[in-house]
């Protein structure tokens, strides 16, 4: 009972309120970026589609088919995304990345609200889904960046 119980209290209210309000759920037209990531063990995906401006998130968009722990950590990267460098990005996926794995601290702002998402420490299987928008946007934010210099 005791597993049953931990598992209710890691989707509380606060994750499931971000799950339903993701911001940024349009894809974008004419992206700089898009990058699809997804989660083998659960099968979670994230598409992120971004243009940049001087080397700062100018738009964003994302299609999020993840469980309610992905969409939780998708939710605060929406909200935060917009004006970030691909440095504050790549620095929240390994701040996140050591808050699930190696029991750091919640990443800095503007990503902090990720802090949410500490319970699901102790479930594994979980973390891939958590990690795949910060994941996507790294990747896209690199590509943004290359395409710009060619």
């Amino acid at each position: 009972m005791s597993g049953e119980t931990d598992l209710i209290k890691l989707y509380s209210s606060r994750i499931l309120a971000l799950a339903a309000d993701i911001p940024h759920l349009d894809r974008l037209q004419n992206p700089d970026a898009t990058v699809k990531k997804r989660a083998p063990l659960c099968g979670s995906t994230v598409t992120v589609d971004i243009t940049v401006r001087d080397g700062r998130v100018h738009a964003f968009g994302q299609d999020v088919k993840a469980c309610a722990l992905g969409q939780a950590s998708a939710s605060v990267v929406g909200s935060a995304i917009i004006g970030c460098n691909r440095a504050q990005v790549e620095t929240a996926r390994d701040q996140l990345r050591a808050m699930l794995k190696s029991y750091g601290p919640a990443p800095d702002a503007p990503f902090d609200g990720l802090e949410v998402l500490m319970p699901a420490r102790e479930y594994k299987n979980r973390h891939a889904s958590i990690l795949l928008a910060l994941e996507a946007t790294a990747e896209a934010m690199e590509k943004a960046e290359q395409a710009d210099c060619a």
